[in-house]
């Protein structure tokens, strides 16, 4: 099992984003600040930028744990192009559209907080 932690504004709203249209599975919600989904292999950790959790104290320099970024988590997809329409009649927003590389195709799906998730279709 992998875990990722993403700094979400509202835990709530993000916990809704992962589960009801991206197949996660919820497999605690401990605190208001905090839950953790699942799917294939990867436990994400939703947590709150503010609260007693460690997450969101602030660095030595004082900077604060904030969403967004670009680092990310991958999901597979089989038909990218119908992920997307789906999701976006869900009303998800995206970074971009649909890119072509070599390795497959690609687009950059936000959650509710601005957190990047790359969908993934291999050729």
């Amino acid at each position: 099992m992998v875990n990722v932690r993403y700094i979400v504004d509202d835990v709530t709203a993000a916990t809704d984003f992962y589960t009801r249209l991206l197949g996660f599975g919820l497999q605690a919600a401990p605190a208001p600040g905090f839950a953790i989904v699942a799917r294939d292999g990867l436990r994400l950790l939703l947590s709150s930028p503010s609260g007693p959790g460690g997450a969101a104290q602030p660095m030595p320099d004082g900077r604060l744990p904030e969403p967004g970024g670009w680092n990310r988590i991958q999901l597979q997809v089989e038909d990218l192009a119908a992920e997307v329409n789906r999701l976006r009649e869900a009303g998800a927003t995206f970074r971009n559209d649909i890119t072509v590389g070599r390795g497959g195709s690609q687009i950059l799906l936000n959650d509710p907080a601005g957190n990047p998730i790359e969908l993934f279709q291999q050729p």
